[in-house]
């Protein structure tokens, strides 16, 4: 039977040289939500059926997101290799809108930090839109997968 979800998910420590205490809290709460609730459904038949739980492991290879795709025993899938060109500026984006919002939680008025939190919001939205649209016909996920697959895509591409 199928059961097209993540169980777990996990990212390639050695691909990220450094994260603040501000980073190391979006990546929890976005594993944390992630794992509560998601939709993840590769698109390849499996010659044994196999239709899920996954174990999904991120990492960046040659300017590559790869996205390991594991049985729930950790028996390997199949992994995705996706280019991320299209994804650099809204990483770009999201990681400054980012600051901005944790500077402001330090010093702003709440209508500033609102302000900056819906900016952020809509950049999130339209980057987890565009993660839709390249896992298409490979990988079957909902909206809310997909903003937090992009969260942890950018705690992927942090450098000191």
């Amino acid at each position: 039977m199928a059961d097209p979800r993540i169980i777990d998910v996990s990212l390639d420590e050695r691909t990220i040289l450094w994260r603040n205490a501000d980073v190391e809290q979006e990546r929890r709460i976005a594993i944390y939500d992630l794992l509560e609730g998601n939709r993840f459904a590769p698109q390849r038949v499996h010659a044994d059926g196999y239709a899920g739980p996954y174990r999904v492991r991120l990492r960046v290879e040659d300017g590559r997101l790869a996205i390991d795709i594991r049985r729930a025993d950790d028996s390997p899938l199949e992994t995705l290799v996706l280019g991320l060109a299209r994804f650099r500026r809204p990483i770009r984006d999201y990681f400054a809108i980012c600051d901005s919002y944790y500077q402001a939680l330090r010093q702003a008025t709440p209508q500033q930090i609102e302000t900056i939190d819906m900016a952020r919001r809509g950049l999130h939205n339209e980057a987890a839109e565009l993660l839709i649209e390249r896992l298409s016909g490979k990988i079957e996920i909902d909206f809310d997968t997909a903003r937090r697959l992009f969260t942890l895509i950018c705690v992927l591409h942090i450098r000191g």
